[in-house]
């Protein structure tokens, strides 16, 4: 295992420096510092060390063990170092910044950003011997990046040549990147982004919390008492919100309750929380109302009778994997029988936009159980597909307690996705969203597929950016999108339960505060 050590004496693109250097390395053990005088305390020296730094014309990154490759590029015109305090200076003071100068100062930004990776992406290609499906990119958004090109009048041929030569993504990636953003365009042509908004409500509690979780999750075994109390704090968040937006004149486009697992609510509290939610919020323009049911094995006939009551038209129902040891070992506690029980209860419901996510890597699955999984899959034929590729998080219980799991395996490579994509296809389905996380085995991606116009709107909504997303509940984290600005302001509500409980008036004022700030 590697062992790498980052002094950063200039900050300014460090979190994009480490995800590049981490991509290639990720099984590494990194020590971060920010002065080379500081005592590392390290037994081994580390096999690489990296040293990032500024001169007035140069960024610089030294590659101090053996090599001592310097990396220099030059500082881009106008990316002064005193234009960027300019603007810390004017929040720290809470006065408004042109918006003209912020547009400015981040395209500059943005140009030095992507000369550095560039020039650090081939030399730690070179260093390696090995190079990223991915190329140079640390963001979770590629296709965002190439709706942005089509939509100055890149031809589909230029945006693909431009994603590959400028930011080194392999021919294969690239192609997929452009045929999701056409379709995303697709589906969302006639949506008005300027005056619209999206919704999405949370519900933090689980059956049992899986090995690779590292959302706002709770088992529901210790919090049943207190869901009650959440949904007071939740419904008041939801009546308070619809007032606040209430003469804005904004249109509701998709609203979204996921979790954790919804399904975790009894029948009655269901219909409490989507009775709210629909007096407020649903309109004629809602193209799409979601809620993620999940967890088999928290999905009931009178759940789904309750939630057929309210004019929502897609579930999920999340299976994972098809393998019975693999869902063990994760800790989903509920049989392959239990997934395709709950999905003909749905489709016995009336359900006709069903969703189904998978995870490949897996710890422990082989190319033949992702096989399995597909087969199986098949037989069932849902109107949409989510293939996750597996991400790691430091919260996760299989990344916390990493030497009780040390010796499982991680199998994912571009044929087991190619084996996931040809399987959709064979459904009638085709890519419509993707995105990408840190810690993601293989540095892949995950892909949305789905039937003809049985596409998430919401899921595009959130990756592209496009409108205003409201985020309800503990840990949501609502996103207001400001286009002359180019930026997204993040108005975050607490993760924890018991905190969004009692703070719940602190949670709403945060609200109340960024939508005026966004108006």
């Amino acid at each position: 295992m590697h062992r790498i050590r980052i002094c950063f004496r200039d900050t300014e693109f460090e979190h994009d420096i480490f995800e590049l250097i981490r991509a290639f390395w990720p099984e590494a053990v990194f020590t971060i510092h920010y002065d080379d005088t500081e005592e590392s305390g390290e037994e081994e020296a580390p096999d690489l060390s990296f040293t990032v730094f500024r001169t007035e014309k140069e960024y610089c990154i030294e590659q101090s063990e053996g090599e001592r490759k310097l990396i220099r590029v030059p500082v881009v015109e106008g990316q002064s170092a005193d234009g960027q305090n300019a603007l810390l200076s004017c929040a720290a003071n809470h006065r408004p910044a042109d918006a003209g100068e912020r547009v400015r100062r981040h395209a500059l930004r943005k140009e030095q950003k992507d000369l550095l990776k560039t020039e650090l992406y081939g030399y730690l290609a070179e260093r390696s011997g090995r190079t990223l499906p991915w190329g140079d990119l640390t963001g979770i958004r590629p296709v965002k990046l190439v709706m942005g090109m089509l939509d100055e009048g890149m031809t589909n041929p230029e945006a693909a040549a431009a994603m590959r030569d400028r930011y080194k993504v392999s021919t294969k990636k690239a192609a997929l990147a452009v045929a999701i953003a056409n379709r995303e365009r697709d589906i969302l042509k006639g949506i008005d982004f300027d005056h619209g908004l999206s919704l999405y409500a949370g519900i933090p509690f689980c059956p049992s919390i899986c090995l690779y979780c590292s959302f706002s999750s709770y088992p529901l075994k210790i919090w049943e008492k207190r869901v009650d109390e959440y949904l007071d704090a939740l419904c008041r968040e939801a009546r308070e919100t619809a007032e606040m937006i209430r003469d804005t004149g904004r249109e509701m486009h998709s609203i979204y309750i996921g979790g954790g697992t919804p399904t975790t609510l009894s029948p009655d509290q269901l219909r409490r929380l989507l009775d709210t939610l629909t007096g407020l919020f649903w309109e004629k323009g809602v193209r799409e109302f979601t809620v993620e049911a999940g967890r088999p094995d928290s999905i009931t006939a009178d759940k789904l009778k309750a939630i057929r009551e309210f004019p929502v038209t897609r579930i999920s129902v999340n299976p994972q994997t098809m393998n019975q040891e693999t869902l063990d070992l994760i800790g989903r506690r509920h049989t392959v029988e239990q997934v395709e029980k709950a999905y003909f209860l749905a489709r016995e419901c009336g359900f006709d936009n069903i969703n189904m996510d998978l995870i490949v890597g897996l710890p422990g699955e082989t190319r033949t159980m992702v096989e399995h999984t597909l087969e199986r899959m098949e037989e069932l034929s849902p109107d949409s597909l989510t293939v996750h590729s597996l991400a790691v998080k430091r919260a996760a219980r299989l990344n916390i307690f990493k030497d009780e799991y040390s010796e499982m395996t991680f199998e994912n490579n571009q044929e087991i996705l190619d084996l996931t994509m040809q399987s959709a296809y064979r459904m009638g389905m085709s890519p419509y969203y993707l995105y990408r996380q840190k810690n993601m085995k293989g540095n892949f991606e995950n892909v949305g597929y789905a039937k003809v116009d049985k596409a998430g709107i919401y899921n595009i909504l959130i990756m592209e950016e496009k409108e205003p997303i409201l985020a309800l509940g503990a840990g949501g984290a609502s996103k207001f999108v400001l286009p002359q600005e180019n930026r997204i302001e993040r108005v975050e509500n607490v993760k924890d339960v018991a905190s969004y409980i009692e703070r719940i008036d602190e949670m709403i004022e945060r609200k109340r505060t960024g939508i005026r700030k966004w108006l």
